[in-house]
């Protein structure tokens, strides 16, 4: 496996930095979306997995986490976002002309590729959504909402805690030590993203249309944090080629749960399989 450190500007003149694992002999390739407050080098793990068995890895710092520039947990819309994973997806085709590409989102990060997908049909193979944020597990309160909507509309980078309750992320304390050690790490909210990731997440728990790429979404059956209930509902309404996973007892962060091995695992079986499809497809 080789890593490799890139960069690349948005835009609005940002400064983004992202990573490629890559695998010695890529039969594909997985392009990872992180969650809100994190950064993609929390997922070295994950892309140690994969690329091991065949799969290289790229990923970036979403604006305004990790190594990338920006006000810490602020997007002007959700656009923006994914004129992000758009040009993940380019960095993607670049590296790796004729190979398999497939969207990976965690949580946040799945609520994005789900959007992207249904919004801007993208030429891929197929998607991820573990634990994507489609409904919280708990209700919002109706006065921070209403707050929230108030500073986006006169304040849009008015920033707070976002909230998480960091016991939440997994069962394994090192994991949640981790977390709360790391620098990298941060727990802004600004009123602009809070209130356009709702938006976009009530959009897509009322969406009930076709799919347009093969998914795989998955969530940990105890997720306190996103609604397990609401990712099942939404492959159940949605028509297309769709394959829900629960993992019985897992939380937030299935990729950091203790049965993550059998998680990825799974999901390596799902690739394999949609990999595949391409080839027939090009052999008919």
């Amino acid at each position: 496996m080789q890593e490799t450190e890139f960069n690349w500007q948005t835009k609005d003149g940002l400064n983004i930095y992202a990573k490629e694992w890559k695998a010695e002999k890529p039969q594909g390739v997985i392009c990872l979306v992180h969650g809100l407050g994190e950064h993609i080098n929390r997922y070295a793990h994950l892309a140690r997995f994969f690329t091991e068995k065949g799969f290289s890895v790229i990923g970036y710092d979403r604006r305004g986490h990790g190594r990338s520039e920006g006000a810490r947990g602020h997007t002007p819309d959700v656009e923006v976002l994914l004129d992000e994973v758009a040009q993940l997806l380019i960095e993607a085709e670049v590296r790796y002309q004729q190979l398999p590409i497939f969207l990976y989102g965690q949580s946040q990060g799945g609520l994005l590729v789900l959007a992207y997908t249904l919004k801007r049909h993208p030429n891929i193979q197929g998607i991820v959504a573990s634990s994507p944020w489609i409904r919280l597990s708990f209700e919002p309160a109706a006065g921070m909402v209403a707050l929230g909507r108030l500073m986006h509309r006169v304040y849009p980078a008015f920033s707070q805690s976002n909230g998480l309750k960091t016991a939440h992320l997994s069962r394994d304390p090192a994991v949640v030590r981790a977390y709360e050690e790391d620098p990298l790490v941060h727990s802004r909210i600004t009123a602009a993203m809070g209130m356009a990731m709702l938006d976009q997440s009530r959009w897509l728990d009322g969406y009930s249309g076709p799919f347009p790429s093969p998914l795989l979404i998955m969530h940990g059956a105890a997720d306190q944090i996103t609604s397990p209930k609401a990712s099942q509902e939404f492959a159940e309404r949605v028509q297309g080629d769709i394959t829900f996973k629960a993992w019985a007892g897992a939380y937030h962060e299935i990729h950091n749960e203790p049965i993550k091995e059998q998680a990825f695992t799974f999901v390596l079986e799902w690739l394999y399989q949609h990999q595949q499809l391409k080839k027939m497809a090009k052999e008919l």
